[in-house]
């Protein structure tokens, strides 16, 4: 699973475009989750008693705009580093979270087709074969390094 230059390039710059829109795409991202998997939304205690809808909640905004950061800025570093890193988390925390909450193999699939999906609509004509490639295999990065804290 090594991360090439070319990878690297395609995801240092479509992310320049992304980032400035962070807020909304993390949002649309997680609203791509729930769609395709609703039995994932009690996994977020403050969604669990919520009236709100899910795209006016800011406890959901917040937490989507740190997760698409998070995957975003890990995924740019991947090649220089050579391995995940996370901002202000760290892997053991995010593994201990997912495991607490009960996060399987499964909702991070769904995750994932719903990043690609996201990461498609805020590069728009940028868009590729092998920048969904590129996003790809640094999610799988993520996911690994967090199943690994996980077990």
């Amino acid at each position: 699973m090594a991360f090439t230059a070319e990878q690297e390039s395609l995801v240092v710059n479509s992310w320049n475009v992304l980032k400035n829109n962070s807020g909304d795409l993390g949002l649309k991202f997680f609203l791509k989750i729930f769609s395709a998997a609703p039995e994932a939304k009690p996994l977020f205690a403050y969604l669990k008693d919520s009236s709100v809808p899910l795209d006016q909640n800011p406890k959901l905004k917040t937490h989507a705009t740190l997760v698409f950061v998070m995957i975003g800025e890990s995924a740019i570093q991947l090649r220089k580093t050579g391995k995940v890193t996370v901002g202000e988390s760290n892997l053991k925390h995010l593994g201990a979270v997912h495991v607490k909450v009960g996060v399987q193999d499964a909702h991070f699939a769904v995750a994932k087709s719903a990043f690609l999906e996201t990461i498609k609509e805020g590069v728009g004509e940028q868009w590729s074969a092998a920048l969904s490639d590129a996003w790809g295999l640094a999610y799988d990065h993520l996911v690994a390094a967090i199943k690994s804290e996980m077990k």
